[in-house]
């Protein structure tokens, strides 16, 4: 902190320093320039009190030195430079506890912001001071002076509040000082350790580190000599061995070994000059390079010669000799190419063997293509691990290819042949033109279908040309070469599959069958027919079965009462889905899938309604015959029984075993949905169906016969009685019960028989709310006749009516809630409704207690 003192002190002490100096050129110069440092030191509190700053004698003469030993500096020139390094020395001192004191000053207004000199000026200034100029009156001038007595006492206030706090602020500095001191001496400390013990160690430590890698240096040179050394060593030993196998010994192994080994030698070995001068003998004169190409290529004319030898030997240890001795010579590529040939050579010797069999009987094309798959697959199977262990990893893939090429032809050969002698291209021209007359006579307009028990006899000469058998016998062959095909691709899907593949991941199809010109042919001569033949299968196979359609015998047979034609039809749909599936192949699957929903949807369920409409009365005023009515339920029962054979069929056909058929990607998801979409779909159709012949049931059936049952189980029944009209309270207690059950059981008696559970919940429930209704205007028409025991009378048979009907189906009950509450309210005394949760309202309720007589 600055200490400024009257300039006129620092006069006399410039005057006194110049009356002690006499004769400065008497004076030596060290002794002139220590005196008038001395005294600048002595009256430096002058200019800054900063008790802290040493003198530095040494550093005081080189600054001053030079001006007293000039002949022309002054006693003034030398004062003049004091005061000058006195006033630069005090500016920095300034500038350096200024900063200090600002941050403490930021400190310290951060929590007491309302301490900052800026507030103590500017805070409460009144506004009248800048007006006492302009006052005109005494009163004006003593307001202004009471407004700076009332300012001067504010800014009095804070700063005292504001010197409080410099007692802390002085303790906190001095604590500082004390942490530079301590701190300074810790620095001491440390520059003397590492003056004294780090350097000297650290110097040690890089002269010794210096050594150790000049030594690594020469260490790795030696070793890098050596192993040059060694190689060539080896490369020799390798090229006179080789030469001396080929000679008189002619040990082919051994020689394949040596150049197998002197391929491990890096080629800048080999063809190095140090290499061709010390491996050059009398017996190899030609550089190292040569000699081993030339070998190589002997030895590789030679295997194959041998190998060419053993195959037409049929020589099989020495085909497997020859085979792994091409890898060591450098030559896998001729190995396998000779190899691939000789296996395809037996590949296509066993398909020629197999068609040129005279007797072809069924299934001999799906013999065929099964058997070619097989050899392939035990080939790879058989013949993979001894690739792999001499030609290396996935080696075994070239060979793959190799065989597919084989594949393709030979499997084309079959599939062609199967083609013409099986005429495929004439039955599918003859499916294509089929025109399914049996169906289209039955969907046209004003035709009637017979209704006797017996089969329809229905002649259609089309048959003669297609015959529905020998096309299941086509699409079972089908579906077997078929399904071959697809194993034979997840085999070679999971021999090609990297072995850092997980054994849990999808397989993807290789390229060796993606690329293959076998793909095409199988969709074209094999998969497009099989679906033609499929649609044409399964709509011939509904026309038959309706041609052929009985109706049920209810004496013999047991329920549920179906005709043939739901059995016969649902074994042919399960018979397609299955053979489908085992074919392995998606979009043929998915093609059958959308094909048996679509036939289901148009062809069995519009023969089904056709002969619904057949079966219903003509008019709404006609009702059902007896036999008419078994028919019409009977179809009914035959969609309710077909949905769930489809959901069972679907239901029946295991998730697992979908994904071991279809592991390729994410087929066998896209095939569950297909399978449960149908299933769904038709479910669905079935479903309005049925609803619609419910309806047409309970119109023509249950309707018309509600009324007049009410009728005649409420005849001659009164409930306008008296207590003393009998000694018996009930009098023909059970009458409208009995009247009502026999009506209703002769009603529903056919309905209960032949239909099944779900069809007739749903008619019954349906007359169930008819009914309530009519029971509802039945009460109504008791108002004004109803005496208090007739009330009685009237809740019971409600009742035991609502009781026969529903025969323990709560669910039923709640049907007639109101019903039974009405009757309830009739009974009761006014007041007596509280705590029932009500289904009529208020107004029905008062018109229900007002319908009793009382009195």
């Amino acid at each position: 902190m600055l200490s400024l003192r009257d300039p006129r002190e620092r006069v006399r002490a410039v005057i006194s320093f110049l009356s002690e100096a006499e004769d400065l050129r008497a004076v030596s110069t060290n002794v002139l320039v220590d005196d008038i440092g001395e005294w600048y030191h002595s009256n430096s509190r002058c200019y800054i009190s900063y008790e802290h700053v040493a003198w530095d004698r040494t550093k005081h003469r080189r600054k001053f030195g030079h001006l007293v030993q000039s002949p022309a500096t002054t006693i003034h020139d030398i004062i003049h430079k004091h005061l000058s390094d006195a006033t630069q020395f005090a500016l920095d001192q300034l500038r350096t506890e200024t900063l200090s004191q600002h941050k403490l000053r930021v400190l310290r207004d951060s929590h007491h912001p309302e301490l900052h000199p800026r507030a103590l000026m500017t805070s409460s200034t009144p506004t009248s001071v800048s007006s006492a100029a302009t006052a005109s009156s005494v009163a004006e001038l003593q307001s202004v002076l009471a407004a700076l007595n009332s300012h001067d006492a504010a800014v009095t206030t804070r700063l005292k509040t504001h010197l409080s706090t410099q007692t802390s602020l002085t303790h906190t500095l001095s604590r500082l000082d004390l942490i530079r001191a301590h701190l300074g001496t810790q620095v001491v400390s440390a520059r003397s350790l590492s003056t004294t013990t780090l350097s000297p160690a650290a110097t040690t430590a890089n002269r010794v580190s210096s050594a150790v890698k000049r030594l690594d240096l020469e260490q790795s040179r030696v070793r890098a000599t050596l192993a040059v050394v060694d190689q060539v060593s080896e490369l020799k030993t390798c090229v006179l061995g080789v030469v001396n196998a080929m000679g008189a010994a002619q040990d082919w192994e051994t020689a394949a070994n040596f150049l197998h080994r002197a391929s491990k030698i890096p080629d800048e070995i080999v063809a190095g000059d140090f290499a061709a001068e010390m491996v050059a003998s009398a017996e190899t004169p030609d550089p190292p390079k040569v000699t081993l190409e030339m070998a190589a290529e002997g030895l590789c004319k030679l295997f194959l010669a041998r190998f060419e030898k053993a195959v037409n030997e049929k020589d099989g240890e020495g085909i497997t000799r020859f085979f792994k001795l091409f890898p060591l010579i450098g030559r896998g590529d001729t190995g396998l190419d000779v190899y691939g040939r000789y296996v395809c050579t037996g590949v296509a010797g066993r398909a020629r063997e197999v068609m040129n069999q005279d007797q072809k009987g069924d299934f001999f094309f799906a013999g065929a293509v099964t058997g070619l798959f097989e050899h392939i697959a035990t080939i790879v199977e058989q013949h993979g691990k001894l690739v792999e262990l001499h030609y290396g990893e996935g080696k075994m893939v070239k060979v793959v290819e190799r065989l597919q090429v084989e594949a393709d032809m030979q499997a084309g050969i079959i599939i062609d042949t199967f083609s013409d002698e099986k005429a495929l291209e004439r039955k599918l021209t003859d499916i294509k033109s089929y025109a399914y007359g049996f169906l289209v006579q039955s969907f046209l307009a004003g035709t009637k279908q017979a209704r006797t028990g017996s089969p329809a006899v229905v002649v259609d000469n089309e048959e003669e040309t297609i015959d529905i058998k020998t096309v299941d016998l086509l699409l079972s062959e089908i579906g077997v070469m078929l399904s071959r095909w697809s194993m034979y691709c997840r085999f070679l899907g999971r021999k090609c599959q990297p072995t850092s593949t997980s054994p849990d991941a999808l397989l993807s199809l290789p390229p060796v069958i993606s690329n293959s010109l076998l793909l095409p042919k199988i969709i074209n001569r094999l998969i497009t027919p099989f679906n033609v033949m499929t649609t044409f299968f399964i709509r011939r196979s509904i026309e038959k079965a309706f041609q052929l359609d009985e109706f049920p015998d209810f004496t013999h047979s047991q329920p549920p009462y179906i005709s043939s034609a739901v059995d016969d039809v649902m074994y042919i749909v399960q018979k397609l889905l299955s053979r489908a599936l085992e074919t392995s192949q998606c979009n043929l699957t998915l093609t059958v899938l959308s094909t048996v929903s679509r036939v289901l949807s148009t062809d069995f369920i519009g023969m089904i309604q056709r002969q619904m409409r057949d079966t219903r009365p003509s008019s709404s005023n006609s009702t059902f015959s007896s036999t008419e009515l078994s028919r019409f339920l009977v179809l009914i029962n035959n969609l309710e029984i077909a949905a769930s054979y489809v959901h069972r069929i679907v239901a029946s056909q295991e998730e697992e075993k979908i994904r071991e058929l279809f592991p390729f990607e994410k087929e066998a998801d896209t095939v569950l949905s297909a399978m449960k979409s149908m299933a769904t779909s038709f479910e669905s159709k079935t479903g309005e169906i049925i609803a619609d012949a419910s309806a047409v049931v309970f119109n023509q059936v249950t309707k018309p016969r509600l009324r007049p049952l009410l009728a005649d189980a409420w005849r001659d029944v009164d409930y306008l009685v008296a207590p003393s009209t009998s000694e018996d309270p009930e009098p023909d207690g059970d009458l409208v019960r009995a009247r009502f059950e026999a009506g209703w059981n002769s009603m529903m008696a056919p309905i209960n028989k032949v239909l099944t559970e779900k069809p007739t919940l749903r008619i019954l429930n349906t007359t169930a709310g008819y009914l309530s209704k009519l029971l509802e205007k039945k009460i109504w028409g008791f108002e004004d006749r109803v005496s208090e025991l007739g009330a009685v009378r009237m809740e019971r048979d409600i009742q035991r009516v609502v009781g026969v009907v529903a025969k323990g189906r709560y669910e039923m009950r709640e049907t007639f809630e109101r019903c039974l509450q009405m009757v309830l309210v009739v009974g009761m005394e006014e007041g007596e409704e509280a705590g029932v949760e009500w289904k009529i309202d208020a107004e029905e309720r008062r018109r229900a207690l007002g319908m009793v007589v009382r009195g």
